[in-house]
Parts: structure tokens; sequence; C-alpha cells
């Protein structure tokens, strides 16, 4: 009798510790499963949410802006400039890895004209990125000035043109996103050493970079840059630029100023007030968490999680950006 009740005490015993390992199996096997998801979430950065929330166009970025698609270079469009103008910075990826800027846009004295944007220092054979997503309007070689350079149109209105390459790696009429290799860092054209020219020009204007960049922080300054032809450009944040009605077609072709008739008009202002709420982020800043970012934008944690395919646990990166509507 003692013998039959230690053989069912031993039975019951390895019956229990199966059904343990079993369930650690289990777990183990259902974190395998999470955790290639876990860590593409950790690994995400603006670029890859920007990526996600971006409606490629495989025809003419900013078409709303510029009278027509050309691969000539021009600063001039013949176009009355708007107003004002609010470009989204958002989703901006430096241009190159370096931090050191060489040479900052104004006068130069010493060559007794003007420089038209920002030097940063790269070496022959460094990787050149586009700064947002967009498509190439031109790839070219200047002999006395650019040397080999590209010119991308984004969505946001601006253009931006890398300078000084010792190649292009994109064609004419490609669509790149942001952070996409374009070129490598040289020293062609009109240079003294090798080095990234890189300007941004809105409808041909010149922009001063470091208004809208902060090159040794790799980030921006604000979340939008509200250019003005008849006074002062400024940054905003997300909350400022949210309170400014949407953009709308200011600008003609080779003429006066029209504007698009009412129909027309409140169709594409209803188009962007839906692109505008597709692309609602916020950039992780340093002591930020998910309730908090949560109460800023009058939205709840699950919905923020939901958005962004995150959980509650999930550890926020400062830089990360975020989905909140």
């Amino acid at each position: 009798m003692h013998f039959l009740k230690t053989t069912e005490r031993k039975r019951i015993f390895m019956t229990a510790f199966l059904a343990a390992v079993a369930c650690v199996t289990f777990a183990q096997d259902q974190l395998a499963s999470i955790a290639p998801i876990d860590k593409r979430l950790r690994v995400i950065d603006s670029i890859s949410i920007i990526r996600m929330l971006e409606v490629e166009s495989q025809g003419d970025p900013a078409a709303s802006l510029y009278p027509e698609w050309n691969n000539n270079y021009t600063t001039q469009y013949g176009v009355e400039m708007p107003k004002e103008y609010k470009i989204d910075l958002r989703g901006f990826h430096m241009p190159c890895e370096s931090r050191r800027v060489t040479s900052s846009y104004g006068y130069r004295r010493s060559f007794r004209r003007n420089h038209y944007g920002t030097d940063i220092k790269v070496y022959v054979g460094d990787t050149i990125r586009s700064a947002f997503s967009g498509k190439v309007r031109i790839v070219a070689y200047n002999r006395r000035g650019y040397g080999k350079y590209v010119v991308v149109r984004h969505h946001n209105g601006l253009e931006t043109i890398y300078g000084h390459m010792s190649k292009q790696l994109v064609k004419e009429d490609q669509v790149v996103r942001a952070g996409e290799p374009i070129g490598l860092g040289g020293n062609t054209g009109r240079s003294t050493g090798s080095h990234l020219h890189f300007e941004t020009r809105f409808l041909g204007k010149f922009i001063d970079p470091e208004k809208m960049f902060d090159f040794q922080a790799h980030d921006v300054l604000g979340d939008f840059y509200l250019f003005s032809s008849v006074g002062r450009s400024r940054l905003l944040t997300a909350e400022e630029g949210d309170k400014l009605p949407d953009n709308t077609i200011l600008a003609s072709v080779g003429g006066p100023t029209f504007e698009a008739d009412k129909e027309e008009q409140s169709k594409r202002f209803q188009e962007q007030r839906r692109e505008s709420i597709r692309t609602h982020v916020h950039k992780v800043r340093k002591g930020d968490s998910l309730s908090t970012i949560a109460r800023k934008y009058g939205t709840s944690v699950n919905r923020l999680c939901k958005l962004n395919n995150i959980t509650t646990k999930t550890v926020l990166r400062v830089g990360q950006i975020l989905k909140y509507s």
C-alpha cells in the first residue's frame, strides 16, 4: 500500500513537472514569435514612421505650387510667391553622417559673393542621402559650380540641392524617400576640399538651411517652417502649425496671381486636411511617456499603442516618432 502511494505521488509530481515545462516552452515560443516584431519596433526611427505616413507620388511633388515639372536648372519659376506657406519639416533626414558645418549661408567677404547653402564636411565616398521624400528633378554636372550635383523636389514644397559629389546614385524623375542614398561625397566643381554643399529653396527662393535644421544635433529646429514673402518667416511647433489653415493654391504661372474656383479650392483643402490628419506625429523627447504624450494630444494610451503597434510596456526612445491620430 505504501509503495502504491509513493508511486502515485511520483506520477503526480512528474505530471506537474511536465506541465510546467510545457508552459515554459509555450511561453518561450510565444516570446520568440513576438521578438522580431518587438525588435523592429525598437529600431523604428523618425524616417521609417514618416515613410509609412507618406503618400508616395509618381507624379509631380508639390504640383499645386510649381508651374511645371522639368529637368532644367532654374531659380526662377515665373510665379508670384505666396504670402505665407507652411512647410512641413517632419520626416527630415540628415543628408550625411557628418555634423561639422564648414561654411554657413551668407555673404563671403573673401570671395566677394553670396554663399546660398550650408557646407558640411564629408570625405570622398561618404554616403549622401535625400533630406525628405520626393522626386529627383536634376542629375547634372557643372564644372565651374556645383560639380556633380542632384536636385530633389519634395512633397512639402522645398527643393534641396546636393553639390560637389563624386558620384550620383539616382536618375532624373526617380522617386526617392527620405534617407535614401542619392550620391557619394566628393570634391568636384568649384570646390577647395571634399564637402557637401547643401541648399534649400522654396519656389526658387533660397532659404538658409540653418534656420530650419540643426546639423550638429541631426534634427529639425521646429515641426514647421512658415515661409513668408511679406514678413518674417518663422519656425512653428506642431501645435502652432495645426492651428493655421492648410495651404491652398496661391501661385500663378507667368502672370498675376489667381485663386482656384471655390469648388476646386474646397476639394483641395479637404484632401490636404485628410492628409494632415493622417500624418500627425510626435517626436519623443527626453522625459516623455505614453501617458504624457496622450494627454498632450487629447488621446489615450491605448489609442497611441494601437496606432503605433506597440504595447504599454514598450520603452520609448528619444527621437522616436509616434503617430497620435
